[in-house]
This record gives structure tokens, C-alpha cells and sequence, in this order.
């Protein structure tokens, strides 16, 4: 049994994308092969093996196609992929578009139990994971879960030959495959192409479907907005291509706009770096806490060389833009990457779930101030159309007025997978997109992301938004990154902390009440000051490349109660006043 994937945007609204040029109407393998017919020789990635051209990667792609096609993948059927970031996982991707198959990619890191419950949930027929990564065997965990998974027929192992784990197929056995009578499925353009993966706010991961138009056109036509000449870009993801962020790898990099894709199997900013200078991309794709990380290398090299007596750090290569996405980007790390990259800071307001705004090439990635949220740009109807709305009648906002952010354009998502409880919640019967952000549109027809629905820390009775406490604080000199959450307490039900990463070499230490002065000099009210700080050489990020908040909330767990100050009980009491 397959899946049911069924798309809530009216059909006649879909194809009037398709009639006004907006999408494309191909399927990503026809596009993808019609950009290799055009270019033979053009690099097409570029990862840890060196790089492949798009002739080289066809004849990959066609020879996946054929073995899994013979191991019964059919039109329709989903396939999981869980691969790091390089040729494998852009070959599965363009083999299963090419048999008409729903990849369903998520990224290496991803513990069992999360697997489990997206291959179950999607019906999956087959999984294709790595053999081991970072010390983490995905293959044999994946084959010990196909007695669970009525649906799960396969479990293919990418490594090196004679690796794959008893009960798995080999990766290089099905690349061996003879090509020559394979002819692609060409699948309806508005059919399902790729789950992407969201874990969000809900118990359980959220995998939103997308159909090949959704992502050339829609998400294709974001990257274009950012193509000021046309020219195939040379794309730097720093995010995995199996996160919602790196979907835009194979199928907009590649299949849309025949450019190169230049990925890290794993990220640290020495790799980034290093392939920013060598590599020379165009673009560079990633969460600001991977790039404030970048930063701050790039000054421990300056201060190494200047120590050395080498003389000054050769500048980087300038990109056309650096695209940050995933968490808010704040002002103060909008304007030291552009200095240190040399280019404009895109600030990418986005989701799996189907919203896409960004601040271009021309504007800077900064807002008005604290109370207004953060600007993420003028809303481009080629991608998503976005409206304010009343969070319970959903009828639309007049400008200047703080509402829901709504979505709803050709980057469109179909559904949400076997989760008709979630299309309730989030889909609009007109099938917009219900973000569960908070904002607002100003005259000029900017968006401000402001916060969110129900991101708050409950304290006594008085609801504080994390993201706003973030947004002061990171405008703090000392503060690299700073991440807030909400932890237990039997007195004030929750009670807020701040996860700091400080900036080196400087002092004196941050404490609480340097922090809550900074806070008071932003003009947030005492009762939203936080009253314990947790201060890490890193955050801890996710597989997808964002901050880890619940493993933020596991050290702040197991740290223990922290010691009450006379910051933290003067917040208490203006929170139990409030």
C-alpha cells in the first residue's frame, strides 16, 4: 500500500502557476537531464570524493534507477534516505524523481526511534542509509527495524564494498547496474516528489510532501531572486541536504538552475572556511550559528597571524550573497558576516512548512527594533504569497496590525503525511498556510517576524516570548549567540534561561545581572529577564543544523537547580506582580 498524498490547494489555482510561467510543469529528473544535454562537462558536485559533472552523475543516477526499479520501486512508492551530504545522497534523490518515487530524506543523526516513526507513518518501501557516519551505524540500525515496518521491503547500505551489514543490499551493487533499457517515469509535475521533515512543536516529526513544481518553481524562483545575472550558481550548503533547508540542493541548485553544488559531509567553520577559499561558491547557505562560528575563526586566525608575525589574513572570496535561514538573524551578525564575507546578508524567513520570504540583495538584514520584530523582506508571489490573519477567524489583517503570518504561493506544499489531524490545524480550507508565527506588514510591504503563537514560557501566570528576550540579547558586545528556553520549576510552573555562547577574549565574565542591566537598556520589562544562564563554548545543534532547545533543556535538567540571585528574585517578583 502506498501512502495517499493528496494536494489542498485547488487544482485550477495550481495550474494557472504553470500557465503564467511561474513553474516549470517537468519533473526534476526531466529538468536535471535537460541541464546535463546542456552542458555535458558543467560540475555538478563537489563534495569529500572531488567533484563529478552532470554526465558522470547521470550515468549514476540511471544506473540507481535501474537496481532499485528492479528491486520493485514503483511510481508512487516512498524511499527514505538517510545520507550525509554528498554524491549518494544527490543520486538517490534524482534516481527515485526519475522512477516517479517520493524521496523521503532525513538527515544522518537522527536516532532510531525518529526513523522508525517516519518510515512507518509513510508507508516507506525502502531506506537507503549509510553504513556508518561519525560512528553511528544507520544501516544495521535501520535493517534491525524492518520487522516493525510491514511496508519496509529494503534497506540499502552506502560504504565501501563488502561493508553493508548482513540483511541490507549494497549501495555500489545497485550503481553497477546496466542503464541502457532504463526509461524515466515522467511523473505528473504536481505529484509528489520529496518529503521533508520538520520536528517543530509536536510530539512527533511533521513530514510536509511536496510535488516537483513546488519545489523547481517555487523554491527555484527564491534562489533565482538572488541570481542578479542568471548565472548557474555555485551553491556552499553548509545545512545537510536532507534538511528542509537543503532541499533546495538537488532540486533548485541543480535540477532548476544547472549550477554546483558544494557540500561538507559533516560541518565544522575550519571545512567551511576552507571551502569557501577554494571553492569559490556563489552562495553560501547555512544558520547563523554556523556562521557566527565562521566568524569567530576568521578572527582566531587574524589574532594567530598578527601573534606570528605572518602578516594579515588574505580576505575571502566574495560570495553574491550569504543566505541564512532556520533561527532569527539578528543585526549584530548580519553586519559582522557581511564584513567578513564581503557580500549582502540574506535573511531567510522560511519553514517546511510552506513560508519563504528573505531581504534580498539590496536591503540589510536588519530591523526597526526589538518591538518590531525582525524584517524578513517583501513577500514574492512567484514563491509565496503572505498575508497577516486573525489567528482564530483567519481573516485577513490590515497592515500594521500584529497577526498570523499566512502562506500560500506556488513553493505550496501538497499535505501533511498521514496526518490529517496536522492538515486540520495548519491548512486553511483556500489552502493557505497557517505558519503559527506572529507578525506584521508594515506600510512599505515588508514582513516582521515578531514571534511566535505558542513559543512562550508560561512564568507565573505571565507569558514571555523567548524569541523577543533572544533578539535583545543578542544585540549584547559579549554575546556570539544566544538561545532561550523554558525549564521546569515547582513554584512558577517555568521559569526562563538563557544558553549563551560568549564571545572570546574578552571580559569580564557574563553573569545574569550583566545580562538583565543589557535587558533593562533594551526595555524589556523585568518580569521577562531570565533568571538562569547557561554558558557553552558551542551551542548544540540538531542534524538539521539548528540549535538543539531540547538538549539545551537536558544540560539545564541535569545541571540542577541554579543558585537564586538578586536578579533572578527580582524577575520573580515582577513576573508573580504582573
Amino acid at each position: 500500500m502506498t501512502v495517499a498524498l493528496h494536494d489542498l490547494l485547488p487544482v485550477g489555482l495550481r495550474r494557472s502557476w504553470v500557465v503564467d510561467g511561474t513553474c516549470p510543469d517537468l519533473d526534476l529528473y526531466s529538468l536535471f537531464r535537460a541541464r546535463q544535454i546542456a552542458d555535458l562537462h558543467r560540475t555538478a558536485i563537489v563534495d569529500a570524493k572531488g567533484k563529478l559533472c552532470y554526465t558522470a552523475l547521470d550515468r549514476k543516477v540511471r544506473c540507481l534507477a535501474t537496481g532499485l526499479a528492479d528491486l520493485g520501486v514503483r511510481p508512487g512508492d516512498v524511499v527514505g534516505v538517510q545520507l550525509p551530504s554528498g554524491r549518494d545522497a544527490v543520486t538517490a534523490d534524482l534516481a527515485l524523481a526519475a522512477l516517479g518515487a517520493v524521496a523521503l530524506p532525513f538527515p544522518v543523526g537522527r536516532g532510531g526511534q525518529e526513523a522508525r516513526c517516519l518510515l512507518r507513518r509513510a508507508e516507506a518501501v525502502a531506506v537507503i542509509a549509510a553504513v556508518e557516519h561519525r560512528g553511528v551505524h544507520h544501516a544495521a540500525e535501520l535493517r534491525d527495524l524492518v520487522s516493525e515496518l510491514p511496508a519496509l521491503r529494503h534497506v540499502i547500505a552506502a560504504g565501501p564494498a563488502g561493508t553493508a551489514p548482513e540483511g541490507t543490499i549494497q549501495l555500489s551493487m545497485l550503481l553497477r547496474s546496466d542503464p541502457a533499457a532504463f526509461v524515466p517515469s515522467r511523473p505528473d509535475p504536481d505529484s509528489a516528489a520529496r518529503i521533508l521533515v520538520s520536528s517543530g512543536s509536536e510530539a512527533e516529526p511533521k513530514m510536509i510532501a511536496y510535488s516537483h513544481n513546488a519545489l523547481a518553481g517555487g523554491r527555484g524562483n527564491f534562489l533565482a531572486s538572488l541570481m542578479p545575472d542568471g548565472t548557474p550558481p555555485r551553491c556552499l550548503f553548509l545545512v545537510p541536504l536532507a534538511s528542509a533547508f537543503g532541499s533546495s540542493g538537488t532540486a533548485v541548485t541543480l535540477a532548476r538552475h544547472g549550477g554546483t553544488l558544494i557540500v561538507l559531509d559533516h560541518f565544522t567553520p575550519e571545512a567551511a572556511l576552507a571551502a569557501v577559499r577554494e571553492h569559490r561558491p556563489t552562495h553560501v547557505l547555512g544558520v547563523p550559528t554556523m556562521v557566527r562560528m565562521m566568524v569567530d575563526r576568521l578572527e582566531a586566525e587574524a589574532a594567530e597571524a598578527e601573534a606570528a608575525g605572518s602578516g594579515a589574513v588574505p580576505p575571502l572570496p566574495a560570495p553574491v550573497a550569504v543566505v541564512l535561514g532556520g533561527a532569527p538573524l539578528d543585526e549584530t551578525t548580519a553586519e559582522s558576516a557581511s564584513r567578513a564575507f564581503g557580500c549582502p546578508v540574506v535573511n531567510l524567513y522560511g519553514s517546511a512548512d510552506g513560508v519563504n520570504c528573505h531581504t534580498g540583495l539590496t536591503a540589510p538584514a536588519e530591523g526597526p527594533g526589538v518591538g518590531a520584530g525582525i524584517a524578513a523582506g517583501r513577500p514574492d508571489p512567484r514563491v509565496a504569497d503572505i498575508r497577516i490573519a486573525d489567528a482564530e477567524t483567519h481573516e485577513h489583517l490590515p497592515d500594521g496590525q500584529v497577526g498570523e503570518i499566512i502562506a500560500r504561493g506556488p513553493m505550496t506544499p501538497m499535505c501533511y503525511v498521514a496526518s490529517p489531524d496536522l492538515d486540520a490545524r495548519y491548512r486553511t480550507p483556500g489552502g493557505w498556510v497557517r505558519t503559527g508565527d506572529l507578525g506584521l506588514i508594515d506600510e512599505g510591504g515588508v514582513l516582521h517576524v515578531v514571534g511566535r503563537l505558542k513559543d512562550v514560557v508560561i512564568r507565573g501566570g505571565a507569558n514571555i516570548s523567548p524569541a523577543e528576550v533572544e533578539r535583545a540579547l543578542s544585540s549584547h558586545t559579549r554575546v556570539r549567540d544566544v538561545v532561550c528556553v523554558g525549564v521546569p520549576d515547582e513554584l512558577m510552573g517555568e521559569r526562563l534561561a538563557a544558553c549563551v555562547v560568549p564571545r572570546g577574549g574578552q571580559e569580564p565574565a557574563l553573569t545574569l545581572e550583566s545580562l538583565g542591566a543589557h535587558l533593562t537598556r533594551q526595555g524589556l520589562e523585568l518580569r521577562k529577564h531570565p533568571e538562569r544562564l547557561l554558558v557553552l563554548a558551542e551551542l548544540p545543534l540538531t542534524p538539521a543544523g539548528k540549535p538543539d532547545r531540547a538538549a539545551l533543556r537536558e544540560r539545564l535538567a541535569a545541571a540542577g537547580p541554579a543558585p537564586v540571585t538578586a536578579g533572578a528574585r527580582a524577575a520573580t517578583a515582577a513576573a508573580v506582580g504582573a
